[in-house]
């Protein structure tokens, strides 16, 4: 089996993967402070309760966009998996040629959900996430990624909104029946809901624009459902890309695995 580790700035995704199947997926918040010792804890309870047996995976592949939870996480894997994780970066064989003037600046999200989209949905592509940034992420019909935007994220964006005012309340997601909110929370829902569509459907257009091309766009991210209900330009919504990413990078760096 194969255990898939997608480390974000807010949260950890991660995946057990039996062959190409994802048997569990599971959530926790990301924390800069947390030891090897104590992700073990984590992970083995999640594991457990999901019925599989810790020597039952044989590998470990790690994405992640905060560089100093890296060797936590290494330390994790060889510690109690007796395993040298996949680490998503340089030198590894993602089957994609990346076009940014420094492909090291890429996050390595942004390349795993590329990688999947290619080769789940082929070429062009334009990929949202939804996650503490909203990423664009553009893929050409040879496999290429030629780059993206970042902008940021629905939720820090609404968390911003809440810290610097003074009478705006912190709100839940829910997804507002009418543009014109008639209280302060359908209003900020409106805002954010329908503001953010309107920022991807305009993005999508330009970015088509300068492809001079039609693009498959595909949505990812924690709360791809909460915007893809108002927005027009999305075509495939695939919550687990960026898991499925991390399992394709694996198989292309061990052909005869996973087992």
């Amino acid at each position: 089996m194969l255990l898939v580790i997608d480390v974000g700035n807010s949260n950890n995704v991660i995946g057990l993967f039996s062959g190409k199947k994802l048997l569990a997926h599971w959530r926790i918040r990301t924390e800069w402070n947390r030891t090897a010792d104590e992700y073990w804890v984590l992970f083995k309870e999640f594991i457990q309760s999901n019925h599989v047996e810790i020597d039952k995976i044989d590998d470990i592949v790690i994405a992640c966009v905060v560089p100093p939870l890296v060797p936590i996480l290494q330390d994790m894997a060889k510690k109690y998996f007796s395993c040298e994780p996949l680490v998503v970066g340089p030198g590894i064989k993602t089957g994609i040629s990346i076009l940014y003037r420094d492909p090291a600046e890429v996050g390595a999200d942004r390349i795993v959900n590329s990688v999947a989209a290619f080769e789940k949905y082929g070429g062009p592509l334009i990929i949202v996430d939804f996650g503490t940034a909203t990423t664009f992420d553009v893929v050409s019909r040879k496999g290429e990624y030629l780059g993206g935007a970042i902008f940021p994220g629905i939720q820090i964006s609404l968390e911003a909104l809440f810290k610097h005012t003074a009478k705006l309340p912190r709100i839940d997601m829910l997804v507002p029946e009418n543009v014109i909110g008639k209280s302060t929370v359908d209003s900020i829902r409106s805002g954010a809901v329908y503001g953010f569509a309107g920022m991807i459907e305009n993005l999508v257009r330009q970015i088509k624009k300068e492809l001079g091309q039609n693009a498959h766009v595909v949505a990812t991210g924690g709360i791809v459902d909460w915007i893809a209900s108002k927005s027009t330009v999305i075509d495939t919504l695939d919550p687990f890309l960026t898991l499925d990413g991390m399992r394709i990078i694996y198989e292309k760096n061990h052909p005869k695995k996973p087992k």
